[in-house]
């Protein structure tokens, strides 16, 4: 069929929906890919239906762009939400890398259903989706085939349909006759059938997917069809940042990222965010050249080669992007370059610890609200209480699909000072604390000394204990098992 004129996108932000991942030209993925045509031994039920095949060699959805078919996933192996799930197991869904954000793009939503308009409302509000504009219209498959009778559609159609799978594909043919090249549609039905959902991805559709659904699913559905296939993975990115100043964020943040490196043995990357008095040099004995700010400084020049270069890499898993702490300068950084570079370095390890400042700016917000996992570091005083209260309230109502902040109470069991009860203070909040750490002046100054961590120092303490603890909830797993030596091993090592 011709295509019709390109007409300027009047929702379009900018972004190009004949984007670099996707190719409007021909689908090589039709023959080659075993889920898009059924093996010789099954029996199509759609095969027979008139509608399933047009007057034209080419399939309905053909001319748009060709869908990305091995992110899809058939809807009878997707995941459901079962009763018992928590909201921060589904928030974490199982994953241990990061999501990554849709990118700016409009998306036309048309719902057979209030209840699914309700659930991309709910999606289209959260941080994931940020950049994205987002149009939620009643009316299901034929509104969307009669607006766009005399208009260009966006970058990303999404249709639900509760008629059955002819009425269903006879009304995806309409929709295909009035969309541009370029954009792609996903459907949202209520049969799960997989010969369905083979006919579907045949016609070009980019996903299909059966209720019941969550905001997460909708919105990693919508991520995989811009996935870059140049990019391996995007790690998770946890912030740490302190209820007041003193409460020992920063010493969480560099232990954690240490533990997540050599117990997790996983990649990490610390960066510490603190320009003018952070800390992170100090505590891994380190001075380096180069660290955050020259990254800050030079947002659009940061690839993976110069990245390499301003790390400094304190083990074979742990690299440093370190902060000047010098008053030489002011830092009047722009605040987009700090979410420019914490996306870049995110492709750079599985898990990127961000030290943050007590303080309170733009960008300090967008990355508490942006990031995969929190940790609020507190002291059991009033004043922890209140700005933790602060900061979870706010980022609670920011991020409605994430599972909440994790509470980290430090120095506990101070001496002669009076104390709020991990209980109380736990409830004032409504958060049971990740981890209670004591008050061990000794294990830690030891190790702030000598530019070690507790894990060094102190391996059996029960700090070091704890923060291991914390760092298997981040990870989500449990560490591997260390190769233990035998007596006799040393006798045959090359001298």
């Amino acid at each position: 069929m011709a295509p019709r004129p390109t007409d300027q996108d009047p929702f379009d932000l900018g972004f190009d929906a004949d984007d670099e991942f996707a190719s409007a030209s021909a689908a090589p993925w039709r023959e080659a890919s075993p889920a898009a045509s059924p093996s010789a031994g099954d029996s199509d039920p759609f095969a027979d239906f008139p509608l399933a095949r047009s007057s034209h060699e080419d399939e309905s959805f053909a001319e748009l762009a060709a869908p990305r078919l091995a992110q899809a996933t058939p809807p009878s192996s997707r995941p459901t939400p079962g009763p018992g799930s928590s909201p921060e197991m589904m928030a974490g869904g199982g994953d241990t890398l990061g999501d990554v954000s849709v990118p700016r793009i409009s998306i036309h939503v048309f719902c057979a259903r209030p209840d699914t308009a309700e659930l991309i409302e709910q999606a289209a509000a959260d941080r994931r989706m940020a950049r994205a504009v987002t149009t939620v219209l009643p009316g299901g498959i034929q509104a969307a085939v009669e607006q766009y009778q005399n208009q260009p559609t966006p970058s990303l159609v999404i249709v639900e349909s509760l008629d059955p799978a002819p009425e269903l594909l006879a009304q995806l043919d309409r929709l295909a006759e009035v969309c541009d090249p370029g954009t792609k549609v996903m459907t949202i039905g209520s049969a799960n059938d997989i010969a369905l959902y083979r006919e579907l991805m045949r016609r070009g559709v980019s996903e299909y997917l059966v209720p019941p659904l969550s905001p997460l699913q909708i919105i990693r559905s919508i991520t995989s069809l811009y996935a870059d296939p140049a990019a391996p993975f995007v790690g998770r990115q946890i912030a740490v940042v302190g209820a007041r100043g003193g409460v020992g964020a920063s010493t969480i943040a560099h232990n954690l990222a240490w533990c997540l490196a050599e117990r997790m043995q996983a990649g990490t990357v610390l960066a510490d965010l603190d320009l003018p008095f952070g800390t992170a040099g100090l505590n891994f004995n380190q001075d380096p050249l180069q660290g955050i700010a020259d990254a800050l400084g030079q947002p659009d020049r940061l690839d993976p080669v110069l990245m390499d270069r301003m790390m400094a890499r304190v083990t074979d898993r742990l690299s440093l992007f370190a902060a000047p702490a010098t008053l030489d300068e002011d830092f009047d950084i722009n605040p987009d370059a700090f979410e420019e570079v914490t996306q870049k370095i995110r492709a750079a390890a599985p898990f990127v610890v961000l030290d943050l400042p007590h303080a309170w700016s733009g960008w300090q917000r967008k990355i508490l609200i942006g990031s995969d996992d929190l940790i609020i570091v507190a002291s059991p005083d009033l004043a922890s209480l209140r700005n933790a209260k602060n900061m979870i309230d706010l980022v609670r109502q920011a991020r409605p699909n994430d599972a909440p902040p994790r509470l980290v109470l430090n120095q506990v069991g101070v001496p002669g000072r009076p104390e709020i009860p991990v209980k109380d203070f736990g409830e004032a909040l409504g958060l049971v604390p990740s981890l209670v750490l004591p008050f061990e002046p000794k294990s830690f100054g030891q190790a702030a000394n000598h530019g070690q961590m507790i894990g060094e120092v102190a391996p059996r303490s029960k700090a070091a204990e704890g923060i291991e603890h914390l760092a298997r909830l981040i990870a989500r797993r449990e560490p591997p098992p260390q190769q233990k030596s035998s007596l006799l091993s040393g006798l045959f090592r090359k001298k």
